[in-house]
């Protein structure tokens, strides 16, 4: 299914962001790793990602898309540009990053298939 899915926080310290969004969400981590720490909150997946992501551009939302090829393609044709194409991040799990035609950072995301 296609939609905001994911946002990835960019953090200097990924221990403390975990302490911090653990109280502030009230729950646990489905994911603690000094790589990636993910929290699940209703539907929407909440990262840290230590330096994150985005080269200093913050927190970036992912638009998921079951065929991340068609969507980069989609985002290129009407003006946007990649900035990280696809890779795997595990377990099969896509996920590349772009601006739009006004400099806005996104990110597609691709689910492992089934």
């Amino acid at each position: 299914m296609a939609g905001f899915d994911t946002i990835i926080v960019p953090v200097t310290d990924v221990a403390r962001a975990r302490d911090f969004y653990r109280a502030l969400l009230g729950v646990e981590p489905f994911a603690d790793a000094p790589y990636y720490v993910g929290f699940m909150v209703e539907g929407t997946q909440l990262g840290l990602a230590p330096g994150g992501p985005t080269g200093g551009a913050g927190a970036i939302a992912y638009w998921s898309s079951p065929d991340i090829q068609a969507a980069v393609k989609a985002v290129t044709a009407n003006g946007g540009t990649m900035t990280a194409d696809p890779r795997d991040v595990g377990g099969g799990k896509l996920v590349a990053t772009f601006t739009d035609p006004d400099g806005n950072t996104l990110g597609l995301s691709q689910d492992p298939a089934a």
